[in-house]
């Protein structure tokens, strides 16, 4: 009855992550992980003896120790690919945030450089005719 349980949970996060997806809620570079880390709990749920077979082979005694070992990695992976997707965004906004400060003081200048100009036009109009 578990591993039917555990398969089928792992179906119904996979089509909960398909409908994320094709709903715009969730990326789909992101949703690639999951619908993977889902699938596989579902083929692991389905056939538990695979995990049982894997850890005979690695000498592991108790098997479910090597699921929760994989999975745990599997978990501190995906943070840290949350981490670094997360920092690559900070730069890039700390990047836009200084360019649109350098263009900002730019189009102040170029407003103080026309008001400037207007204002000499203005007090000097006989000069300007004459060009």
């Amino acid at each position: 009855m578990i591993p039917t349980l555990a398969g089928g949970t792992g179906l119904l996060v996979a089509l909960a992550i398909l409908l994320l997806i094709r709903g715009d809620r969730l990326h789909v570079s992101n949703g690639v992980g999951w619908l993977l880390v889902a699938v596989v709990c579902a083929l692991l749920g389905f056939a538990p003896s695979v995990v049982d077979a894997i850890a005979l082979k690695l000498g592991v005694a108790y098997p479910p120790a090597l699921a929760f070992t994989l999975a745990l990695a599997v978990v501190v992976l995906k943070f840290l690919l949350e981490d670094i997707q997360n920092t690559k965004l900070r730069m890039r906004q700390q990047r836009v945030i200084q360019r649109l400060a350098m263009v900002e003081t730019e189009l102040k200048e170029l407003k103080k450089s026309l008001l400037t100009q207007q204002s000499s036009k203005q007090s000097n109009p006989s000069q300007h005719q004459d060009e």
